[in-house]
C-alpha cells in the first residue's frame, strides 16, 4: 500500500484509524503541494531552532525540525508513556469538574527560528503517527527581529505577530499543507495547537531575503548559496536527490546530502539553473563530488549569464549565456577549486555534468556589483526588513 494522496487544494481533518500493523505510513494523508519546491527555511541544515515552547511533556519540541520523516516504532514506550517522534504536549482540562473540557481559547505554543529569514509561501504541519493525538486546530504567526532574541524578548509586547495561518482545523496521520500569501520577510514563527495534542514535523517554504548590509560587509561570498539568497530555477532530473542540496550549507556529508541523476541511456547530459542573490562579478569557484564515489559526474562545465546586462540602460536586458569553466574531468569524492583569469558578471549560473551521475556542492565566490546590491536594498525594504 502507498500513502493517499489528494489534490493540493484538499484539507485533512479528523482523527485517522489506529495503527494496525505494517507500513505505518500505507495510509498516511498527503497531498502534492507546488511550494515544496521552494526553500524550506526551517531547515534545521540552515540553522534552524525550536528555542521555546510551553509544554514539551510527551515528545520533544526539537523535533519539529529534524529533517527527515518521522519514524515510528509502536512497541517504543518510555516512563512517560508512548515516545512519539515529535512535538507532543500534556491534554489539557478544563478548570473545575463542573467543565472538564479546555476553554476555547486553551492552546500549546513553540517559537521557531528560521535558519535564514525569508518570505513564507507554504506552511506544512506534518501530523505523521499522531492519529488520535493531533491537535484539532493550528495558527502560525510570524514576525521579524533583528539580531538573535531570547524566547522572553520574543513573548514581549514589543514584538508585533504578523498571522501566516488562522486558527484552522488539522488531520491526524497527515501532511496538512496550507499556501501563505507573500509579502513580508520574516525572521521567526509562532506555531500553536488548539487545544493541545502532537505534531511530528512542520516545514516552512519560502524565498530566502537575506540582509543586505551583512552581504556588503562581508565583501566577497558565496553568491549561490541558499543561505546568502540563491536559488535552484530548474533541473534535467531529480531522480535520487533535490538539486537545491548542490547550494546547501557546509559539506556534504553523505552520498544523499548532494544531487544525483539517474542513469542515462542516450548521448544526453544533465544540468541545473540556479539565479545568484543577485547581480555579482564572480572570481572563484568550487565544484565539490564529496561522498560521490562510483556515481560522480565524469565531467562538467559551468556557464553564467547576466540578464541585467542593459537594463538600467532601457534595453531590457536578457544575456546569453558565458561558459566560465570548459568541460572539465572531475574527481570522485574530491573538490575541485578554480580562480578565474578574470571576473565575470553574473545573474545566473548553469552548470552541466556529462554525461549523468552527481556533485554534492556548488560555489561560487564573488562579490555583489553595484546595481546588484542596489536591487537587493531595494528588495528588503519593500519586504519590511
Amino acid at each position: 500500500m502507498t500513502a493517499q494522496h489528494a489534490s493540493p487544494a484538499a484539507r485533512f481533518t479528523g482523527d485517522a484509524r489506529p495503527y494496525g500493523g505494517g507500513d505505518p505510513y500505507a495510509d498516511y494523508r498527503t497531498a502534492d503541494f507546488p511550494f515544496t519546491q521552494l526553500t524550506d527555511l526551517a531547515d534545521r541544515r540552515l540553522g534552524a531552532g525550536v528555542v521555546a515552547a510551553n509544554d514539551e511533556f510527551f515528545a520533544e519540541r526539537e523535533n519539529l525540525l529534524l529533517p527527515g520523516r518521522a519514524v515510528f516504532d509502536p512497541e517504543l514506550f518510555g516512563h512517560k508513556g508512548k515516545i512519539m517522534d515529535g512535538w507532543e504536549t500534556r491534554r489539557r482540562r478544563g478548570s473545575r469538574a463542573g467543565h472538564p473540557w479546555p476553554a476555547a481559547e486553551d492552546h500549546d505554543w513553540a517559537l521557531i527560528r528560521l535558519g535564514v529569514p525569508g518570505v513564507v509561501h507554504g506552511i506544512v504541519v506534518d501530523t505523521a503517527h499522531f492519529r488520535g493525538n493531533h491537535p484539532r486546530a493550528v495558527s502560525v504567526e510570524g514576525a521579524s527581529v533583528p539580531g538573535s532574541p531570547a524566547p522572553e524578548e520574543l513573548l514581549s509586547d514589543e514584538v508585533a505577530w504578523t498571522t501566516l495561518l488562522p486558527r484552522t482545523p488539522v488531520g491526524g496521520h497527515a501532511a496538512n499543507g496550507f499556501a501563505v500569501p507573500a509579502g513580508r520577510r520574516f525572521t521567526h514563527l509562532r506555531l500553536s495547537q488548539h487545544p493541545d495534542g502532537g505534531i511530528a514535523r512542520l516545514r516552512v517554504y519560502g524565498e530566502v531575503a537575506p540582509d543586505p548590509v551583512w552581504l556588503e560587509a562581508l565583501g566577497t561570498f558565496d553568491v549561490v548559496a541558499l543561505e546568502n539568497g540563491g536559488r535552484v530555477e530548474d533541473a534535467s532530473d531529480r531522480f535520487y536527490s533535490p538539486p537545491a542540496n548542490t547550494i546547501g550549507p557546509g559539506r556534504s556529508h553523505r552520498m544523499d546530502h548532494g544531487w544525483e541523476t539517474r542513469r542515462r541511456r542516450d548521448q544526453g547530459h544533465d544540468w541545473i539553473r540556479y539565479r545568484l542573490a543577485g547581480q555579482a562579478q564572480i572570481r572563484a569557484l568550487e565544484i565539490d563530488t564529496a561522498y560521490l564515489k562510483g556515481n560522480s559526474a565524469g565531467w562538467a562545465s559551468v556557464s553564467v549569464r547576466d540578464t541585467e546586462h542593459g537594463r538600467a540602460e532601457g534595453q531590457g536586458g536578457g544575456g546569453g549565456w558565458r561558459e566560465i569553466l570548459p568541460r572539465t574531468r572531475l574527481q570522485p569524492d574530491t573538490n575541485h577549486r578554480f580562480v578565474l583569469s578574470a571576473p565575470v558578471i553574473g545573474t545566473h549560473a548553469r552548470v552541466d555534468v556529462f554525461p549523468d551521475g552527481g556533485i554534492s556542492r556548488l560555489r561560487l565566490f564573488g562579490s555583489l556589483t553595484e546595481q546588484g546590491s542596489a536591487t537587493l536594498a531595494a528588495r528588503h525594504r519593500e519586504l519590511g526588513g
